[in-house]
């Protein structure tokens, strides 16, 4: 093969060779993500027992070892998945109020994102909490915060006892898709006169014969416009309210299901939200996840994992923002002096910083004791607590050292001011966590 003078040849001969270049660096890139995706995938699933991570961790440990173990093989091919399908689009999505749940979710199932703590025989990596943390983390590289919510939503809020109470009929025609990415899950919690107590829902769901008959509505429902099926709360007797509720899996194309509106946020605006009524709709009595009457219990336990997935997913967009507030502010200068070399400038960042790494510290001592079969219940609530008010803080804080760039929609900080709004208002508000840690029990209460 004859040798090419580098020399010799033209600038447009040149441009084409980088051309060429490039487009085999992206191939290789593009098939490596999926052959690790595939790999990393059969690897875990065969049970390697060399890896400590698959047997369990001692509570005294970090759950995620040294660099170089199945985490971090993880959060790296899922990083690539971000990289190449998700963050070019973002902006688009945003102004759209919506992005593609199908297509995303079908690229995260294929990849074993969205089932990863669940069992095999329904398509999950079968793995335990930590994994669904670390992915949780490294979502928070998605340059908003609707999309890793609306993941969360898919992965650790609608199908967690699906997963864990549900019968096998239920788990293969509403667990299975949902891991693999080929139907978008909704959970259907909050009411217009109940969110965070949720014991107060009014939605009903009354036997006729082997069916329920629903009426009632659902609000703040997280991709309503595009799910499939909805995980949803409703009273099944007239009892008390803690032992008067059941979990129903609902698909959303049933008669009387109506979306009645697309709401608009103030942040979280790729996820779309929906209102939902329930007209007189039919559900077999078969779709009730475990028995009835537990779905309250059920709720609660699922809430575990649901905290815990939301102070995780913001980890690492707090560390982006501080490093990015870090870079702008020792370019940007004030009285012929970087923002950054003001003293109280990089205190007040270093501060931060260090809130979030005792935040980090929480959130996995609360996964060591969960993945060993502990309630966790108020440790989870405390992560969530914090997460929530370090969130808006930091946002909040670091906003102020962008001057009027922070007042624009062209960088991060601004969008995740909006969107961290929402940590302490939804799935929990502030005083919720407080009086769960405070005033937390062994037993649910006995009305």
């Amino acid at each position: 093969m004859p040798v090419i003078n580098v020399e010799d040849l033209t600038d447009k001969d040149k441009a084409v060779m980088e051309v060429t270049q490039l487009k085999n660096e992206v191939k290789l890139e593009r098939w490596l993500t999926s052959k690790c995706c595939e790999e990393i995938k059969e690897y875990i699933q065969a049970g390697v027992e060399e890896d400590t991570l698959v047997k369990g961790i001692s509570e005294e440990k970090n759950p995620f070892k040294e660099k170089g173990g199945c985490h971090f093989a993880l959060r790296e091919s899922l990083r690539k998945i971000i990289d190449q399908e998700i963050n070019p689009y973002v902006d688009q999505w945003e102004a759209e109020g919506k992005f593609p749940a199908h297509k995303i979710f079908k690229i995260l199932g294929t990849a074993g994102f969205l089932g990863v703590n669940k069992p095999v025989e329904y398509g999950g990596l079968g793995l335990d909490y930590t994994y669904n943390v670390a992915v949780a983390e490294e979502l928070g590289n998605i340059r908003c915060g609707g999309i890793p919510m609306a993941i969360g939503v898919q992965s650790d809020m609608a199908t967690p006892a699906l997963a864990r109470f549900g019968s096998h009929e239920l788990k293969e025609e509403f667990l299975l898709p949902s891991i693999m990415g080929d139907k978008v899950a909704c959970l259907g919690v909050s009411e217009v006169g109940a969110g965070s107590d949720v014991s107060s829902i009014k939605t009903k769901a009354v036997r006729k014969g082997d069916e329920y008959v629903i009426n009632g509505g659902k609000m703040w429902t997280t991709t309503g416009t595009q799910a499939d099926w909805m995980c949803l709360l409703a009273n099944t007797s007239d009892g008390p309210p803690h032992r008067n509720k059941s979990l129903i899996c609902l698909p959303m194309n049933l008669p009387g299901v109506h979306i009645a509106r697309k709401i608009d946020k103030l942040g979280m605006r790729s996820s779309d939200t929906a209102e939902v009524f329930f007209d007189d709709v039919r559900v077999p009595c078969k779709n009730v996840i475990g028995q009835e009457g537990m779905g309250f219990t059920y709720q609660m336990i699922q809430f575990q994992e649901e905290r815990l997935w939301a102070a995780a997913s913001v980890l690492t967009t707090m560390d982006n923002i501080v490093q990015e507030t870090v870079q702008y502010t020792r370019q940007r200068k004030i009285f012929k002096l970087p923002v950054l070399y003001h003293q109280a400038v990089h205190f007040r960042l270093a501060e931060l910083q260090t809130e979030v790494e005792l935040l980090r510290s929480l959130i996995y001592r609360a996964t060591a004791l969960y993945i060993k079969g502990n309630d966790v219940t108020k440790l989870a609530s405390m992560a969530k607590l914090k997460a929530g008010r370090l969130a808006r803080e930091l946002s909040d804080s670091c906003l102020q050292y962008w001057g009027g760039m922070g007042f624009t929609s062209d960088v991060l900080v601004s969008r995740v001011y909006r969107d961290f709004r929402l940590l302490s208002i939804g799935g929990g508000a502030d005083e919720v966590m407080l009086s769960i840690i405070c005033k937390y029990m062994d037993t649910l209460p006995k009305n």
